[in-house]
Order: structure tokens, then sequence, then C-alpha cells
């Protein structure tokens, strides 16, 4: 399986590529994609890092699985196709955005305007079977994943890293508070935010107000 990546995000990952881990994993990739049908579509699965260079991503968003129903995912966290309707997580995070910042809610959930402005998408786990969630955890993903979270923490600088729900919390052991900046809520699938533990976070303005007053431009959500 060949990794196609924005240029800018080889020399931070060279290490990991020649990796026994990673190679087996592609290995396994690679054999899943012809025996099942799997998603993303294998150009799309390293698409996160194709839209968001390494020397552009001010903003992380950490997912967890790819969508795994026909024709949702796109390689991007949270994200879907054009056309495609909006999965409960995604309403929920358009949702929040509308109330925030006062913008209509949008008709595409397609997330890649995000992605080219600076903001990392990226799931922890790049790809999954057709509708058989959590297929492809633990057989390296997580491994590379979490090396990129680290990568950014350790040579960057005032990133701002959005941790939604428990399972992107857990990823604060990887990041450097004194260097970059964590904003926790809530995860803004139904059942959580039901409960209250998504709305109102006010993450996307907190988020603008930071690249604010650091000189940086502002996100269009």
């Amino acid at each position: 399986m060949t990794v196609q990546i924005h240029n800018s995000w080889l020399k931070p990952l060279s290490g990991e590529f020649e990796q026994p881990y990673f190679k087996e994993l592609m290995e396994f990739v690679e054999n899943e994609y012809k025996e099942h049908l799997c998603y993303p579509k294998i150009e799309d699965v390293f698409a996160a890092f194709h839209y968001s260079p390494f020397d552009k991503t001010k903003i992380v968003i950490i997912g967890q699985d790819p969508y795994h129903g026909p024709e949702q995912a796109n390689g991007l966290c949270f994200s879907v196709k054009d056309g495609i309707s909006h999965p409960p997580s995604l309403r929920n995070i358009f949702k929040e955005i509308e109330t925030d910042l006062g913008t209509p809610y949008p008709e595409s959930g397609n997330l890649e305007h995000w992605a080219s402005q600076g903001v990392l998408l990226l799931n922890a786990t790049l790809t999954v079977r057709a509708h058989e969630a959590g297929s492809h955890q633990k057989k390296g993903w997580e491994i590379f994943t979490d090396a990129v979270i680290k990568k950014l923490s350790d040579e960057k600088e005032d990133l701002v890293f959005l941790l939604w729900g428990g399972f992107a919390k857990k990823k604060t052991k990887l990041i450097d508070k004194n260097k970059h900046h964590i904003l926790n809520s809530g995860h803004p699938s139904p059942l959580s935010a039901n409960r209250g533990y998504w709305f109102e976070n006010h993450h996307f303005s907190q988020v603008n107000e930071i690249l604010k007053k650091k000189g940086l431009e502002q996100i269009t959500w």
C-alpha cells in the first residue's frame, strides 16, 4: 500500500514508516481492502495528512474510527462526503457552531474546508470494515496516530488540541501542556450531548480567540 501524504509530513514521520509495526499494518490494510469492503476509499486513507500540511497545522481534532456506512467516510474525522446526510455527531457539531458563532447550519458535511485551513482531522484508526465499527482497531493504527500527536507536540508550538470525549482525552499524555492549548469537552454524540456534556462548550469561538491573540488567521468553521 502506498502512503500518500503531503510532503511536509515525510520528514517528521519518516521514522514511523520504517518501523516493523507500520509495514505489518500496511500489509494488513492492503489485504483487508482486497478481501472486504472497507472505508474510506484506499486513496483517502491518509486524507487528513494531505489536506492539512505539517507546517500549516494549527488545530488538532481527534476522532476514533472512520464512519462505516456506505459512502460516508472521506478520511477526515467527523467529516462525510458531499451529498451524504449528516451523522448524529456531526449534526451536533454544526448545531454548536450555529449557537457559538451565529453561523447558519451548513448543507454539506464535508470538512475539507476546515482541513485546508490547518485543522488536522485525525482519527486514531484510519480504516474500518464496512458495517463493523472498530474492526481495524489494535492493528497498529493507534501506534502511528499517537506518534503523530507526539510529533506535533514536540516539534510545534501553540497548537490547539480539541479533545472531545473520554477516548480523545486519553491523548492528553502525549501533549506538552506548557507549549500547547488543550480544550476538553464531552463527545458530540447524542449520548453525551443529550446529557449536557457537549453543547455550549464554545470551543469554536475559543479556538478563534486563541488564534487571534497569536496574530494568526482565524478558522472559518
